[in-house]
């Protein structure tokens, strides 16, 4: 079984709630860190430590999704954690190329840029993909060169 962490911040929290449901809904087993409320004041860069410290944790078994109001500072943050692979996603080919070329474990999302259903859309294509060994394996082990001399 798939395992997610989620986490959003207080510009995402009806977006958050609504994937958390609907990948339930697809029998994903999803830890929710949060934010519970608009009121919550916790910044984001805290949610995305919490999803990518679950994530590591679990020797990167889990995967991420992490929402804000655009997604960018989510990824921006959860990137700066040794192992992880975080893509802005806001468009079908970004969430496929994510996975299959990037190795992807963590897709961010902004509740600001996109709506729900397409953000369904995303989440499950993405989901649904496996990174394949191929051409792009060479430039994602250069990801994890470059993370392993940078992050000491």
């Amino acid at each position: 079984m798939r395992k997610i962490v989620a986490g959003c911040d207080n510009a995402a929290v009806e977006l958050k709630n609504i994937l958390v449901e609907f990948m339930r809904e697809k029998g994903i087993a999803v830890e929710d860190v949060g934010c519970e409320s608009r009121e919550d004041p916790t910044f984001y860069p805290y949610i995305a430590q919490r999803v990518c410290e679950k994530i590591i944790e679990s020797d990167y078994e889990k995967r991420g999704v992490l929402i804000c109001g655009t997604g960018i500072g989510m990824a921006m943050t959860a990137n700066k954690f040794k192992g992880i692979r975080a893509a802005v996603c806001h468009d079908v080919f970004s969430a496929e190329r994510a996975k299959l070329s990037n190795d992807a474990n963590v897709i961010c999302m902004g509740e600001r840029v996109i709506g729900k259903e397409l953000a369904k859309k995303l989440l499950e294509e993405w989901l649904e993909l496996e990174f394949q060994d191929g051409s792009s394996t060479a430039k994602v082990h250069a990801i994890s060169e470059i993370e392993s001399e940078n992050m000491r």
